[in-house]
């Protein structure tokens, strides 16, 4: 009879991922990005251990929406304080802000409410342009437009 594998935080080996976030839907890159910081793309995957690896995206500003997302969809937050209701469209946020675009839709991909969701979203990198300060983690080119 086989035993079944756990991984152990120690023996946990991570790579380094670039994705290219140019004409790719946005929910459609939240997805395999979550994936692979959970580390689902591993044999070694263990739901109570942080196996995943680190992803950079780049050319955040250039992800696609689909539909009339760019502006009907509103990501809302609230100060806690009467009348303390913030929006944002998502048209804009990509305009102005697309790093946090891009991390409003993969932290929600992750466990949300423990320790270790924030742990793999810490290994989440985002940026704009086509630039990034990671060369020297050697990270691999992952073409996701083959896995979705």
């Amino acid at each position: 009879m086989s035993k079944s594998f756990m991984a152990k935080p120690g023996e946990v080996d991570r790579k380094w991922y670039v994705i290219d976030a140019t004409d790719i839907a946005l929910g459609r890159l939240a997805s395999v990005v979550a994936s692979i910081l959970r580390g689902k793309n591993k044999p070694t995957f263990t739901p109570n251990i942080d196996t995943g690896d680190n992803v950079i995206v780049i050319n955040a500003s250039k992800v696609k929406l689909t539909g009339r997302k760019a502006t009907d969809k509103i990501y809302y937050h609230h100060s806690q304080h009467p009348g303390g209701l913030k929006h944002e469209v998502a048209g804009d946020l990509r305009d102005n802000n697309p790093e946090r675009l891009i991390e409003y839709a993969v932290k929600k991909m992750l466990p949300t409410k423990n320790t270790l969701g924030h742990q793999q979203f810490l290994k989440l990198h985002v940026y704009a342009g086509a630039d990034h300060k990671h060369e020297a983690q050697k990270p691999e080119v992952l073409d996701i437009k083959g896995l979705i």
